[in-house]
This record gives structure tokens, C-alpha cells and sequence, in this order.
């Protein structure tokens, strides 16, 4: 999956010849816009995100991009989604018809709403356990409200218990976040993109715009209706579905935003607070944001005995799920494939560093410098990464 962000004044998007044309917007005269061309069936961007201000797209630009299956977001200075042109959607009319009977089954209806949350408590909880790696004071426990969510017997209550976790689960994950940005909590009030107060909602209000993009890609491609979801009501304005879909994979939009947070490469410059004291992400922002995304998405995970990619696998679910629903597949779950993040620069491997003497390092074949700065950074409150073969050998020399 690939992800071509484009913002800024003068976009401009159009055909000469047989290749496409992208120019990137600027916001100053003296800029230079980055351009791109892109020849017949060489197209490698999936999905193009438009984060702008001003520009064109012709209509010969139009038909080239939904030849070549690529997506166009748009989203508005708030990083909300205001509409997405989606390429060919799956024909089989025999899919939604089997999507809307089983919304009318109530029972169907409340087991897939379990399913999707239950998704999404695993996934949070992957999160809560890369961050106590680094942030030991991090603590959680979700058993009672597993077994509330078992137990219940309608989609409020369902509700009910995916709040129960969405506070706590929010209450833990600010302990990672430094003071200075200001993040206390995720509520009611900060999930509206309009209604972001401080710098680390607007990132994942941005973030969860890009997940449900990626999100109504997959429902279209496999024939179902995204207006129609099991856990979320329909509504004429809200792709109900791509909201269902979303939970199991928030995580992917949460994970980008702390590990931003922590890389220390998102500056005040990159916001801009409005006139009701809303704030915004500005385009350098916004780009920061989107590369995390795509990285974390391309990033591989095993899933049916193969390596795949995030974005894949969300795909894969979004066609399970439709496979279920026309009798194709006998059972249906988003929790697999799990994800397991492990840190360099968790508090163990940090004192394990602090602690390992130069002799033993230069027995294994490093300098005597590499360890010191090894030394230092783990002394340092900072987050870093070692190479594979560094941990590889740190870990055997710990095991020994």
C-alpha cells in the first residue's frame, strides 16, 4: 500500500498524452512543488489523499485514475473525511443482499458487533503492552469487561462496555505522552474532529480519517455496502460499516501517533490553532502523519502462513467477513493476526546495556565506541533502536 499526500495551493492533477500529471500545491511564491508523473500500468500509488487548499483534477484525470484502480480522499481542514472517489466496486449484488438480512437478524447482528470488539480490546491491549515495555508505571486489566461483553445481550450494552475500556485504555496510553502536549483524555467531545483541543487528538482524528479511507477501499473492492454496519447505526452521513471495520485496526493510528510523539519530530510549526481555539494539523503536519501511517501499514505481519502487510490484511478481513455472510466461510473473526511489538528501548534492555562490561562487548566483535554510545542513549530518556544483528547478539549474550 502506498499513500500520496497531497497539500497546499495550485494542486493540479491531468493527462498529456498517455502519462498523468501531479503537481503538488505550495504555500509561498517561492516554494518549488514537488511533481510527479506516473506512465499507463506503472501506476505504484494506491490511494491519493488530498489535504489541500486549491487545485484541479481534470476530468481525463479522473478516468485515468479509476482505470488504474487508485482512490482519491479528500479531507477538509480538520482532517475530517468529506468524501472519497472509490475505484470499480465489486458486482455481486448476492453480498449486500446477505449484509442486510444479517442486520435484520438481531442475534447476527450483536455477535459481529462482539466480534469487532472483541478485536479491538486485543489489539488495545497489544498497544498498553508496547508501551509498558518503555513506561512500566502503565497498568490495565480488562477481565471484567471481557466477560461484560460476553454477556451482553444488545448493541447499547456492547456499547457500554467498549466505552468502559476506551477510558481506561486512553487514561494508560496518556502516560506515554509527555506533559507538554497536553493530552489528558479521549472523549466524546475530542472524537470530533472540530472538537480537538490539543496536538495528540488532532493527529488521531487525522490518523482515523486515513484508516476509514483505507477501510471504505476494502469494503468496495469486495462488494459490500459501507453504509450498512452491525455495531454502528446507519446513518445517511456516516459509513456505518467502515466504522466496524476500523475498530480492530485503530491501533495501527495509534501506534503512528505515539511513535511520532516519541521520535520528537512533530513541532508547534506543525499546528495551527484556529479562531474558536480549535487546533489543526498544517500540511508539514499532516505529511509527518500520513508517512507513519504508510510505514506501519506496509509493515509485515504473519497471517495464513504468509508474511502480509497490514493493509493486506485488512483487505483479507473485509473479504472474510463477505465470504461469511453469502455461506463461503463457516465463521468470521478480526482478531487474528495478533500484534506483538517489541522495543529496543525497553527499561530491561536499557539496564541490560548500562550494565554489560567492554570486554564482553569486544568479545562478540564490536568497538569499544559503539558501546558507549550504546551506553549513552540508554541512559538517555529518549527512545532508540539498535540494528538486528546488535540485538540479535545482545540477546544471546544475555540468554548466555
Amino acid at each position: 500500500m502506498k499513500l500520496l499526500l497531497l497539500n497546499g495551493h495550485g494542486i493540479n492533477m491531468y493527462v498529456d498524452g498517455t502519462k498523468l500529471h501531479i503537481k503538488d500545491g505550495r504555500f509561498t511564491t517561492t516554494e518549488e512543488p514537488q511533481e510527479y508523473v506516473f506512465s499507463p500500468k506503472r501506476m505504484d500509488v494506491d490511494s491519493i489523499v488530498v489535504y489541500g487548499r486549491s487545485g484541479s483534477l481534470s476530468f481525463e484525470a479522473i478516468r485515468w485514475l479509476i482505470k488504474h484502480n487508485v482512490q482519491i480522499t479528500m479531507l477538509d481542514w480538520n482532517g475530517k473525511l468529506l468524501t472519497t472517489m472509490l475505484p470499480p466496486e465489486s458486482t455481486n449484488v448476492k453480498t449486500k443482499f446477505a449484509q442486510y438480512h444479517a442486520y435484520e437478524d438481531q442475534d447476527a447482528r450483536i455477535e459481529f458487533a462482539k466480534k469487532f470488539i472483541e478485536a479491538k480490546f486485543s489489539k488495545s491491549e497489544a498497544v498498553l503492552d508496547y508501551l509498558k515495555q518503555r513506561y512500566p508505571e502503565i497498568e490495565y486489566d480488562f477481565t471484567d469487561d471481557k466477560a461484560k461483553l460476553e454477556n451482553a445481550k444488545s448493541i447499547k450494552e456492547i456499547l457500554g462496555v467498549e466505552g468502559g475500556v476506551a477510558w481506561k485504555y486512553w487514561n494508560e496510553y496518556a502516560k506515554a505522552v509527555p506533559e507538554r502536549y497536553d493530552f489528558k483524555a479521549r472523549t466524546d467531545n475530542y472524537r470530533r474532529a472540530t472538537g480537538a483541543g490539543d496536538r495528540v487528538n488532532v493527529m488521531l482524528n487525522y490518523g482515523y480519517a486515513l484508516l476509514e479511507s483505507e477501510c471504505l477501499r476494502a469494503i468496495n473492492s469486495v462488494g459490500l455496502d459501507a453504509h450498512v454496519g452491525f455495531l454502528h447505526e446507519m446513518n445517511q452521513s456516516k459509513y456505518s460499516l467502515a466504522y466496524d471495520l476500523q475498530e480492530p485496526f485503530r491501533f495501527i493510528v495509534d501506534l503512528a501517533v505515539i511513535n511520532l510523539i516519541e521520535k520528537g519530530v512533530m513541532d508547534k510549526k506543525d499546528f495551527v490553532r484556529t479562531e474558536n481555539f480549535s487546533l489543526r494539523l498544517r500540511p508539514t503536519g499532516a505529511r509527518k502523519l500520513t508517512a507513519e501511517f504508510n510505514t506501519i501499514m506496509n509493515s509485515k505481519v504473519e497471517y495464513r502462513k504468509k508474511n502480509s502487510s497490514w493493509g493486506s490484511v485488512l483487505l483479507l478481513k473485509a473479504r472474510e467477513l463477505s465470504h461469511h455472510l453469502v455461506g463461503k466461510r463457516k465463521t468470521v473473526e478480526f482478531m487474528n493476526p495478533v500484534y506483538v511489538g517489541k522495543r529496543d528501548d525497553a527499561d530491561l534492555l536499557r539496564k541490560k546495556i548500562i550494565d554489560m562490561p567492554y570486554v564482553d562487548w569486544k568479545n562478540m566483535g564490536f568497538s569499544k565506541g559503539s558501546l558507549h554510545y550504546m551506553k549513552k542513549n540508554a541512559k538517555d530518556d529518549k527512545p532508540f533502536t539498535l540494528n538486528a544483528h546488535v540485538r540479535e547478539r545482545l540477546e544471546n549474550w544475555f540468554e548466555g
